[in-house]
């Protein structure tokens, strides 16, 4: 397959470059400055998915388009989650393929999302991760939303009302404790092990991020 794609794209005017696995792919995408990364969720030694994580984790912003023969709901979101930009399941026309490509390349450079560092927290939406000073936090997918909400709101008092609204996408009584609780979760994971307090009750009013920690 990949023979039939390189000799398919060259017809279509694009010098292109081969890697025969994973590992060597991201070498090669690190390496050098592609317009379009093409990538085999399949792929001997490292797969596709990791290849597209790795790459965005070290700030290599080519557009990725990747290729697969599984065709689930979940397989699609965990490509689109590791950072890739569209997705084409197998089999495929070339056609459809460069059409995608090409799409892809007109929407210009790739900048890198910007990463939230606020008084030792840092969290890189782009690849849903977060450290408390370099040390990373395992996060639930609430937990990380929530995370991120103060992280781009830091000495904002946020009530309970706005963070409801914020991070739960369906209906709950205003004055139920759900908020209350996922603060709490969210402290025992970046506060409390690192013996700071920065997220703080603000009484009748909600909670803050306090811009930079205080001993704990």
């Amino acid at each position: 397959m990949a023979s039939l794609l390189r000799r398919g794209l060259a017809d279509e005017g694009w010098t292109v470059d081969v890697a025969p696995d994973g590992t060597e792919g991201l070498w090669s995408a690190t390496e050098h400055d592609y317009d379009a990364v093409v990538l085999d969720v399949m792929l001997p030694g490292m797969d596709g998915f990791t290849v597209c994580q790795t790459l965005r984790e070290r700030g290599r912003w080519a557009p990725v388009l990747l290729l697969t023969a599984r065709d689930a709901i979940e397989d699609r979101v965990q490509g689109l989650d590791a950072g890739a930009d569209d997705y084409l399941v197998k089999p495929f026309s070339l056609a459809e393929l460069a059409a995608r490509l090409r799409a892809l390349m007109r929407r210009g450079p790739v900048e890198r999302p910007a990463v939230l560092d606020v008084g030792g927290l840092r969290l890189d939406p782009s690849v849903r991760r977060a450290w408390r000073e370099g040390v990373e936090l395992t996060l639930t997918p609430r937990e990380f939303a929530l995370l991120e909400l103060f992280l781009r709101r830091p000495g904002q008092v946020l009530s309970r009302e706005r963070i409801l609204g914020s991070n739960w996408d369906f209906a709950f009584e205003a004055e139920s404790n759900i908020v209350d609780q996922y603060v709490s979760y969210l402290r025992r994971k970046v506060d409390k092990p690192f013996g700071v307090i920065q997220i703080e009750t603000v009484r009748g009013a909600g909670y803050r991020l306090r811009e930079q920690p205080i001993q704990g």
